[in-house]
């Protein structure tokens, strides 16, 4: 689907590693971006979703079977930071929205430190990945997705964090999202 029906395009697929614990931290305009990012790095990658979507029915099933866990949003809850640690020690890839949130052009304003604390407490590698184009999938009140041409970039590895020190995770999530906007500016 995202080759034929998006017109993907993917650069950068040799900076994933394959096996071990991994933190995918990208950008998010769309609710396409996880199963997007997951298909592009090539393994699977548990992703935090947002507790009322588990609410739904037919979509809870769904995201349960892409590795979504459900969090909190407005607090700091521990039970997803728990299953996010446990998904990292078993050698998974983790996938955490750098904003937290959806923005409305994709870019990265206000990112938060907390993906750069779970690398930290896991000793996971950072993996910055860049969804360009997700924003016109749906459109105000269309129920069906629009063919729009997506671009993911997939940016060199960073190392984890050497500590929880508050100053050191604010620098590298600013490097993340530096880097994540850098790439979000080349286009398709």
């Amino acid at each position: 689907m995202l080759h034929a029906y998006f017109r993907g395009q993917i650069y950068g697929t040799e900076n994933v590693p394959q096996s071990g614990p991994l933190l995918v931290v990208s950008n998010h305009a769309s609710y396409f971006d996880p199963p997007i990012v997951s298909n592009c790095v090539r393994r699977p990658v548990a992703y935090m979703a947002k507790e009322e979507l588990f609410k739904i029915p037919v979509l809870a099933q769904a995201i349960k079977l892409y590795g979504a866990y459900p969090v909190s949003r407005g607090s700091a809850d521990r039970n997803a930071i728990r299953s996010a640690l446990e998904y990292l020690n078993n050698g998974w890839a983790v996938g955490v929205f750098l904003q937290g949130t959806r923005t409305p052009d994709g870019r990265i304003t206000d990112p938060k430190r907390g993906a750069l604390l779970l690398a930290a407490k896991a000793k996971a590698p950072i993996l910055p990945v860049s969804v360009w184009g997700t924003e016109k999938i749906l459109q105000k009140g269309s129920s069906l997705p629009r063919a729009v041409p997506i671009t993911v970039r997939i940016g060199n590895l960073i190392d984890a964090p050497s500590s929880s020190n508050k100053e050191e995770l604010e620098a590298l999530t600013q490097k993340c999202a530096t880097v994540i906007n850098q790439m979000h500016d080349l286009g398709r």
